[in-house]
């Protein structure tokens, strides 16, 4: 169906009510990896607008059942947009991964684009990769352009817009590379980016330099640059701990991860093995009951999903959170403070709250990376100190994350309270990491360097 002769009726469909946390591929990242079983076709039909909110939890269905939910908001957007699609295809995330939304084009079908929005398209493509699989896109509002979600992942004008403290590679990952895809920041830990492929791109990616580039991905055995990067771990008895990341290590079949796992499991001096991942959120549907059995054999593996909004909290999140729990893995969780989305205190209580009934341990809060074109994200530290002293007491300790900001030029995560000293310097803020070093992060607010 073409966007623009959709009626206006049928848009309203889709819009947003209140979500309360309680309750065409084209060429250079198909989804890889062996053969699984796929859930069971639903047959769900459409149904009226609900009242329900959008977020809530499947108790009734248990954490490795074979079947999928699909929120009532995915059904409706499905049946409006993918009228031909199965509930089997879009529950198959293979299906998600290859029909991503990439193009100008497939926005304009699916959203009533802004004029902030179509500015980014004004002088070619946005240089940050767009993709968002058609699962997350059906949880945002196809009018409203403030919507938090969409607001992440589609693009703005104001990207283009680059202020001199933003850097390409802001935490200076390239210059701490070993061997290709292994940074060694830390001591006794390093970075393996196993992939540049994610399942959706975030507007504020730190890696936005590299994700959604590398060419067609294929699994040949064991990936050259991960032999390389095994093969340095191994050689140093000083790591002990590896976060894999990428892009995201989510979007690979289960073969090659298990491969992958495997080899680092064996290191006799690696004690922990952590995957970063945004996956749970933006492609539920990859947490399959045989990927969570294969991730639930590493008994040294800790899983970091990043999250950004209470709205990603929906049914079908909730199953994946509850098969990665009942394969007795440890989840944490990570979030990008991000201004107008989340910068107060009520939405990350909710969000926090949720992650919490869904056994995940809120972890990190990130100040943003200031990447080029991102000013219209970040906020200024003290926004930060704000939300964290407004957490700090009127809720459980656990529902409270680390404010960190990981300090530009290899200076590390660095954490901020409430109360600490802060010097700053020609708008710059002053900060000393675990070397004693003196790090600088450009401390402004949101749209100040415009």
């Amino acid at each position: 169906m073409n966007n623009a002769s959709a009626s206006c009726s049928a848009r309203q469909l889709l819009r947003r009510g209140t979500v309360d946390a309680n309750g065409g591929h084209d060429g250079d990242d198909e989804p890889s990896g062996d053969r699984e079983d796929k859930p069971p076709a639903g047959g769900d039909a459409c149904h009226a607008r609900s009242t329900q909110p959008l977020s809530g939890f499947c108790h009734s269905l248990p954490g490795l059942s074979p079947t999928f939910p699909e929120n009532e908001r995915s059904q409706q957007f499905r049946n409006l947009h993918y009228p031909d699609v199965t509930h089997e295809q879009w529950s198959d995330w293979r299906w998600q991964l290859k029909n991503r939304i990439r193009r100008l084009k497939d926005l304009q079908r699916l959203f009533n684009l802004t004029t902030d929005e179509m500015q980014a398209f004004r002088r070619g493509e946005p240089k940050l990769p767009i993709a968002l699989t058609p699962y997350y896109a059906s949880l945002m509002d196809p009018e409203n352009g403030t919507d938090p979600l969409r607001r992440t992942h589609i693009p703005v004008g104001r990207e283009r817009i680059v202020a001199p403290q933003e850097l390409i590679d802001p935490l200076g990952e390239e210059e701490r590379t070993v061997v290709p895809g292994l940074v060694h920041r830390y001591p006794d830990r390093v970075l393996l980016m196993a992939t540049r492929q994610c399942a959706t791109y975030c507007r504020y990616c730190t890696r936005s330099r590299m994700v959604g580039t590398q060419s067609h991905e294929k699994f040949q055995g064991f990936r050259q640059h991960w032999r390389q990067a095994v093969d340095h771990i191994a050689g140093d008895d000083r790591i002990r701990d590896v976060v894999i990341s990428g892009g995201d290590p989510l979007t690979l079949g289960d073969e090659e991860l298990g491969v992958l796992l495997q080899r680092l499991a064996d290191i006799p001096h690696v004690e922990i093995l952590r995957i970063g991942t945004k996956v749970p959120m933006v492609l539920p549907m990859r947490i399959t009951p045989a990927l969570a059995a294969l991730l639930g054999r590493f008994k040294s593996l800790w899983i970091n999903i990043h999250c950004t909004h209470p709205d990603e909290l929906t049914p079908e999140a909730s199953v994946a959170l509850g098969r990665l729990a009942d394969a007795g893995l440890p989840l944490g969780a990570q979030t990008v403070l991000l201004a107008g989305i989340n910068d107060d205190a009520h939405t990350l209580k909710r969000l926090y709250h949720g992650l919490l009934r869904h056994r995940v341990r809120p972890y990190y809060l990130y100040q943003c990376d200031p990447i080029p074109g991102s000013s219209h994200f970040r906020t200024p530290v003290a926004k930060g100190l704000e939300v964290i002293s407004q957490l700090r007491g009127f809720t459980s300790g656990l529902a409270v994350p680390h404010y960190v900001i990981d300090a530009p030029d290899n200076g590390g995560k660095i954490p901020v309270l409430p109360g600490m000293p802060l010097k700053r310097e020609e708008g710059d803020l002053l900060l000393t990491n675990y070397q004693g070093r003196t790090c600088r992060y450009p401390d402004g607010m949101a749209g100040d360097s415009l």
